[in-house]
This record gives structure tokens, sequence and C-alpha cells, in this order.
């Protein structure tokens, strides 16, 4: 069973329920909540994949985040690299999202400039409901209509790049103001850079792999975001961390850069 271990005065065991109070999303508001995993030593992926790092807790957690969204946010690369394929609820996914009344599938969201997304791509494929193709209008006119032809639904948010803010702004304004962000890096800088981020759930692995792995957030540098810590939980050697950021200035127009910026 997972422990919470900070505040200190909430020290306690949690049954599923504690977990999901905890893990909710604020009623009633837009909320974007980022979820990583990285290794004691920092590294978020091994041999390119982050899914060697995830541990039950991890996984549990994660997929906490994703049964009370109203949507899942993820880079183009990352979906190709990660193999997403849309969420697949499971009698137990149905049953939690239909007690809080959410769609019984939420749709992903992914956001590409064009180039590293193909339109045969499992997130777009083999969804169970269409996929969000976040996109600019300098993708190719060809490459949109073929997304769609896939089954996507295409938004074009910006001109030369993804304009985040406007991304956003556009899943909000269908009723999607549950946000759960699963990467990658580069998305996490950008959406980071526009300050749009309310949430960051960060699971710590007991794991050290050293070598070439990034960071969870990269890109461009950035005026640091300070954060507060909401809450830590523990479970066998995995800790689990939930932070809020405190921005001191609305949303700015954003954008990914280039395809690399797609993850």
């Amino acid at each position: 069973m997972m422990h919470q271990v900070w505040p200190a005065e909430h020290a306690r065991p949690l049954d599923d329920d504690a977990l999901e109070r905890l893990y909710a999303y604020p009623p009633r508001q837009r909320w974007l909540a980022v979820n990583f995993v990285a290794g004691a030593d920092g590294a978020v992926e091994v041999g390119g994949l982050a899914r060697p790092l995830s541990t039950p807790p991890d996984r549990e957690v994660l997929r906490l985040g994703s049964d009370l969204a109203d949507v899942l946010l993820v880079g183009a690369t990352t979906a190709m690299v990660e193999g997403f394929r849309g969420v697949h609820p499971d009698r137990h996914t149905l049953a939690r999202r239909r007690r809080h009344d959410l769609a019984d599938t939420p749709p992903t969201a992914v956001v590409t400039t064009g180039r590293s997304l193909p339109p045969d791509a499992p997130v777009i494929t083999r969804a169970r409901v269409p996929t969000i193709v976040l996109t600019c209008a300098s993708a190719p006119a060809a490459t949109r209509r073929a997304w769609q032809e896939a089954g996507a639904d295409v938004v074009v948010a910006g001109e030369d790049t993804v304009d985040l803010a406007a991304a956003v702004a556009a899943l909000t304004g269908r009723g999607l103001r549950r946000i759960d962000c699963e990467g990658g890096p580069r998305l996490f800088g950008a959406l980071t850079a526009v300050r749009l981020v309310d949430e960051l759930r960060l699971t710590v692995s007991p794991l050290l792999t050293a070598g070439p792995a990034g960071r969870i957030a990269t890109g461009p540098p950035v005026r640091p975001t300070h954060l507060r810590l909401a809450s830590a939980v523990a479970q066998d050697d995995t800790l689990l961390l939930r932070y809020l950021t405190r921005p001191d200035r609305p949303p700015r127009p954003g954008r990914v850069v280039d395809d690399a910026g797609d993850t």
C-alpha cells in the first residue's frame, strides 16, 4: 500500500479512494498536469524508452492521471517512440470515469509540426476515439488531409510553429479542461516556457543508469519556475512527488520550434 509522507500532518496509508482524491484535478478550471518518471540520477530513459524506469506505483498514478483527465497531451515523437495508441479503458477505468461523470474514453492530443507524425501512426489508427492533432499552418496540406483521412481531428494552432497557448485554448474550448500531459521533455520545456503547466507529477524511480540520458524538460533556457511541494507518497522504493507551479504572469504565445520539438 502507498503511504503519504508529506505534508507531515497528513502522513498516512492511502487506500484506492484516498489516492484517487489526492490525484484528482481541481474542479471547474483548466488544469494541466505533466507526468514524468526519472531515475534517482535524473535519467529520463533507458535505451531510448521511459518505460524501463517505471515501477508499479508509478504506473498506478500515471493511470490515475489519464483515468481522471478529459484529454491526454503528448508530443508526436514521444507518441511514436513509446508506441502510444490512445486510451483503451478496462472495466476499472470505465467505472472510475463514469463515477466522475467523464466520457468513457479520453482522446489523445498530439503536438506536431508535421514531419514526425505519419498518418498511419498507432496513436491515430488504433485510437478508440478520434485523436486530436495539434499542428500549425506550415504543416503540408497533404499531410493534414492524410491525418484527417486516417481518422484524426486536426486543429491548426499557429502559423510557422505550434502555438501552445492557442493549442491548449482549443482543447479547453472543447470542454477538455483537465489535461494530462505525458511528455516528452521538449514539450514539457515548451509548456514551461509559456507558463501553461499547473502541476508536475514526478516519480523518482529507484534506478541508477548514468549514460547520456537527458532531463525531464529541455529546450532554450527560461526563467526558473518556482514550485511548491503538494504531496509526497512512497511505496517500496519509489517516491511519487506532486509539485504545484506558482506562475507570476499569464500564459503567452508559445511554440514548438522544429520537429525535434515534437517530443
